[in-house]
């Protein structure tokens, strides 16, 4: 996978198991017909947006080196990107969302590299390169911005997800595919669409998750920044789509003071958006952030955080108070008035500390799962890892010494302690034990046969989080999407329309211009005669050099597309003058 794609200083920080879902963009594999899209929307949208877009925009696409009329070649982007502390890769359509905001938590931009099709050219709902790198990219050359952005990213990779969130990920991949794909049965659409509804509707309480997103969607996707009265855009999918960028400034779409609240509004990603929020600057969304940072598990821990970690049935981590983390699939918490008193995982677990493994304590050594008290001694003010070496000693807690630990909430451990392990200030943080057995009132949790037993020391979970604390402790690289991007197999008409659109992309770039512009249009009246983006581009050639005959005839011929296609007409219309004022200027 290595080999997959040109690396740089930013990309090789990367954890490995990220790679996983980098491909090569392959940028030989756009058509002349994806380059047209391209250009056409990209110049719809500067035209436009010069009007609407935040500043930030416009300067962004100059920095980043993001041309008008060619799709960007990712390698070439990265070299641009990295003056600003970026980088970019090319993924295919959606990424599990941990993975997307673990990218940006290290200021890679996540880009599908496929086109969108000349059908679906004013909006998709899957991520493609007009999105990624025409939406996102520029943005982030404003540093307040693309600060947000990856302390998003930091966050949101810890945020903790349910079972449904990711079967409603995989449900909105699956439809964004067919969507885009051509010739998907219409049965087919509505069936996935039909799903997505359904799991959306019951979803029941929401996850850390499913609320971190729903502020990446009213911000990154489809913030608008200023004041009510005047908002200018700045999210990416509202930058990317030349329908909702222009609809979204009409008094159809609510615009809504952005706050916290926006937490709790989810989204449809098949219809446009009957609201939107507008944030008065950059710097609020980062104080929303942190806002919402403060309810997370993450900073939270307690018994809704070990409860969650049950509940995603996902890897994930706690910390406990003396900084010793624990990771695995937790499986169950006993708790006592309110507070967990003994924590379960089941198969493999790794012990750290500060994000670095125990020595001893990785998969291997706790492959069957490891449970642990958490808490105080009963009629002990003093907690274990508050004890000094003489208070440990006074307390009968040391080497080679047989022992019985009685815990707040009837958790009992007994057995001879084998050793322990400190932190960095001196605190306990592990205890081993031999012939141990764990009880709490009359039930085993841990016998003398099972081996030797490993207590963690704490006397409180400070933090829970999605992942795990050292990413070498387990094999992350497991993702199979369960759809690929569908490519069309095109036809033999297909690709004599292909050769149309490259001729006249050589003819606009000098590179020949021996072509026959009327043979051209000939040949796309008789052969292709529902196609409307090549003759706006004809039209645009001919119009340069007067050829006001030509131009009659091409005129003519959209008019009769547009009355055979009316759903295009508006998008004729403003290629035209889009045309008309490129050249005048």
């Amino acid at each position: 996978m290595s080999n997959s794609f040109e690396s740089n200083e930013i990309l090789n920080r990367l954890p490995k198991h990220l790679l996983q879902y980098i491909k090569p963009q392959n940028y030989e594999d756009y058509s002349a017909i994806d380059q047209a899209v391209w250009r056409y929307v990209m110049r719809k949208n500067v035209d436009f947006l010069s009007q609407v877009a935040h500043k930030s925009y416009l300067d962004g696409l100059k920095q980043t080196g993001i041309s008008i009329n060619s799709i960007p070649n990712m390698y070439g982007m990265n070299r641009i990107l990295k003056d600003i502390g970026w980088a970019a890769v090319a993924v295919d359509g959606f990424i599990p969302p941990n993975a997307f905001m673990e990218f940006q938590a290290y200021n890679v931009l996540v880009i599908a590299s496929d086109i969108r099709q000349l059908e679906h050219i004013e909006y998709t709902p899957a991520p493609d390169i007009i999105h990624e790198g025409a939406g996102h990219a520029p943005i982030i050359a404003n540093p307040e911005y693309a600060e947000y952005l990856r302390r998003f990213g930091d966050i949101g990779c810890k945020a903790i997800s349910s079972g449904k969130d990711y079967e409603l990920y995989e449900a909105v991949r699956h439809l964004s595919i067919i969507k885009e794909a051509s010739h998907t049965n219409e049965s087919d659409i509505l069936e996935a669409e039909k799903k997505v509804e359904d799991l959306q509707q019951n979803m029941g309480a929401p996850s850390e998750m499913a609320l971190i997103r729903n502020l990446h969607w009213w911000t990154v996707e489809y913030g608008l920044i200023g004041t009510i009265e005047n908002p200018k855009i700045y999210g990416a999918g509202l930058l990317s789509s030349i329908g909702e960028s222009s609809w979204c400034m009409t008094d159809d779409v609510e615009k809504l003071p952005y706050d916290i609240n926006a937490t709790f509004k989810n989204f449809d990603i098949t219809k446009p958006q009957p609201q939107l929020f507008v944030t008065p600057d950059f710097s609020t969304l980062s104080l929303i952030l942190e806002e919402f940072a403060n309810t997370m598990a993450l900073r939270k821990g307690g018994l809704s955080g070990i409860n969650k970690l049950i509940d995603s049935k996902a890897l994930g981590t706690i910390e406990l108070s003396t900084g010793i983390q624990i990771s695995g699939i937790f499986t169950n918490v006993i708790e006592n008035h309110g507070n967990p008193i003994y924590i379960q995982t089941s198969g493999k677990t790794a012990l750290a500390y500060r994000e670095k493994e125990l020595v001893g304590h990785g998969t291997s050594t706790h492959s069957e799962g490891f449970g642990s008290p958490i808490g105080k001694l009963k009629g002990i003010n003093l907690a274990i890892e508050d004890m000094s070496p003489r208070d440990l000693r006074a307390y009968a807690i040391y080497e080679g010494q047989r022992i019985t630990l009685e815990f707040e909430g009837d958790i009992t451990v007994s057995g001879e302690i084998i050793t322990g392990k400190r932190n960095l200030q001196g605190k306990i943080i592990l205890i081993s034990f031999k012939q141990c057995t764990v009880t709490h009132d009359d039930e085993v949790l841990f016998k003398p046969e099972w081996g030797n037993y490993d207590m963690a020391v704490g006397k409180g979970i400070v933090s829970a989080f999605s992942g795990i604390a050292d990413l070498n402790s387990f094999d992350l690289i497991t993702h199979i999407p369960s759809t690929k991007t569908i490519h069309r197999k095109k036809s033999k008409a297909q690709i004599q329309l292909e050769i149309l659109y490259q001729q006249v992309r050589d003819y606009r770039e000098n590179k020949n211009k021996t072509i026959s512009r009327t043979k051209m249009l000939d040949e796309l009246i008789e052969k292709h005669p529902n196609d409307w983006l090549l003759s706006v581009e004809l039209y645009e050639l001919a119009f340069i050099s007067d050829k006001s005959e030509l131009c009659e005839r091409i005129l003519n011929h959209l008019e009769t597309v547009k009355q055979n296609r009316p759903e295009v007409g508006h998008l004729i219309d403003d290629g035209l003058k889009i045309a008309q004022q490129t050249i005048h200027a």
